[in-house]
């Protein structure tokens, strides 16, 4: 697979949490943990499952930054 997006981070996933439309992703970046929030049938399509290797693919077009106050 060829993708334009730069930031392809590879993990395993950990945790899939799944509601009723859409699901929590969870994957293990060395030690972090990046969630994505997909379909459900998104979820099928890939038979995605805990301990499966996948990437997070991150294309954004906006950046926010934040600070405590």
């Amino acid at each position: 697979m060829r993708l334009s997006a730069r930031n392809v981070l590879a993990g395993t996933v950990t945790e899939i949490v799944k509601g009723a439309v859409t699901s929590h992703v969870r994957i293990d970046i060395g030690g972090t943990i990046v969630t994505a929030s997909i379909t459900n049938t998104a979820v099928e399509e890939l038979g995605l499952k805990e301990g499966d290797r996948a990437s997070a693919v991150i294309k954004a077009s906006d950046v926010m930054i934040g600070v405590d106050d």
